[in-house]
């Protein structure tokens, strides 16, 4: 089976998506899924950590994987304190973080965690994270949000929208850091970041109420109401946040997070579910041209990329809306496994020095 080099491993809600490359080439992928039923007993995300590490090792072992040839795991980067973007080695500091949930809880904590103790049971092998959600390369004008108890935070697609941001690059003989950018990712949140010659200066925080609705999330909220609705004794904290994210956008509409659904349902002559599926476009095109006005419309692409980017009707909707701006470009799908191991190859090569969690 060749020698592999690295180990990729994605976490998500009801999926551990693992992968090993041997350079960019992968060798073996599979999806873990872990039904309601399994993770029921877990109380927080990272109690799941040693149910998962065992399915890990197994299908690797049922894959005869030579576990001794791994020289970096790479893990999907979870909620931290803002950090810079690139390669990051996990720590004991990083570690107590992710475990304790210290800046959130997501199934994603448990990518550095999985990658430092599978680590350490290889002879010669080290563990990473790569562009976790929380990359902030904010200018300081983007921090404000219109009160200073709330500042503005950069949480985002950040693994998924570098990748594409460098592989566009590539594609026409461009540096990266020679670009200005506009990068849509379509997913479970939507998140739409002004690349700036290399950083991401301004995007909306896709996590918990900031920008276009998704199929899971409210995006922004008219605040006045959401604070009434706080206040009016009908509904309890934990009922208000997953208002905005789980069950907002299209669960909250239409009671499901598939926008494959959706798009089915619009085509079969489901009035209401077009006129929200568009409205789902609307919201994104008005984020894109926001972000056109953070880089002075001095816009060298628009880059359309993560799952929902293969509906086709979807993308031309937004692009009916945006394709003055700049040249519009399609990457469907969010391969960030491969995301992972080109970040790792990076350091491998001795391309990129890994930074240090403080």
């Amino acid at each position: 089976m060749g020698k592999p080099q690295i180990l990729a491993i994605n976490p998500g809600s009801t999926s551990t998506k693992i992968a090993v490359f041997n350079g960019t080439s992968p060798v073996f992928i599979q999806t873990i899924r872990h039904s309601i039923e399994e993770l029921a007993d877990f109380k927080i995300v990272t109690d799941q950590f040693q149910f998962r590490k065992e399915l890990i090792l197994k299908k690797l072992g049922e894959a005869h994987i030579r576990l001794e040839s791994i020289k970096l795991v790479m893990g999907r980067g979870g909620l931290l304190k803002p950090v810079k973007s690139g390669v990051i080695a996990v720590n004991a500091k990083m570690i107590a973080d992710l475990k304790h949930c210290t800046y959130g809880e997501h199934a994603s904590n448990l990518g550095g965690l999985l990658a430092s103790d599978i680590a350490q049971l290889l002879p010669d092998a080290s563990a990473y994270i790569a562009n976790p959600v929380v990359v902030d390369e904010f200018t300081d004008l983007a921090r404000i949000s219109g009160h200073p108890l709330f500042p503005r935070r950069s949480i985002f697609h950040a693994l998924n929208q570098k990748a594409v941001a460098r592989q566009h690059a590539r594609s026409i003989l461009r540096k990266y850091e020679e670009l200005n950018l506009i990068v849509v990712h379509l997913g479970g949140g939507i998140t739409v970041g002004a690349h700036h010659k290399g950083r991401v200066v301004d995007v909306n925080q896709g996590l918990d109420g900031d920008g276009p609705f998704s199929p899971e999330r409210s995006g922004t909220l008219p605040m006045g109401d959401i604070i009434r609705a706080c206040y009016s004794g009908k509904h309890t904290e934990k009922e208000v946040l997953k208002m905005i994210t789980g069950k907002g956008g299209l669960v909250a509409y239409l009671d499901t997070n598939s926008a494959y659904q959706v798009e089915q349902r619009a085509a079969d002559g489901d009035k209401y579910a077009k006129m929200i599926y568009d409205a789902m476009a609307y919201q994104v095109a008005k984020e894109v041209g926001a972000m056109g006005a953070v880089l002075a419309f001095q816009i060298d692409g628009i880059l359309i990329t993560g799952g929902i980017a293969h509906d086709k009707y979807f993308v031309n909707e937004i692009t009916a809306y945006i394709h003055r701006l700049a040249p519009v470009h399609i990457y469907p799908g969010e391969d960030e496994m491969l995301a992972l191991a080109m970040n790792g190859l990076r350091v491998l090569k001795g391309e990129t020095e890994a930074m240090v969690y403080r």
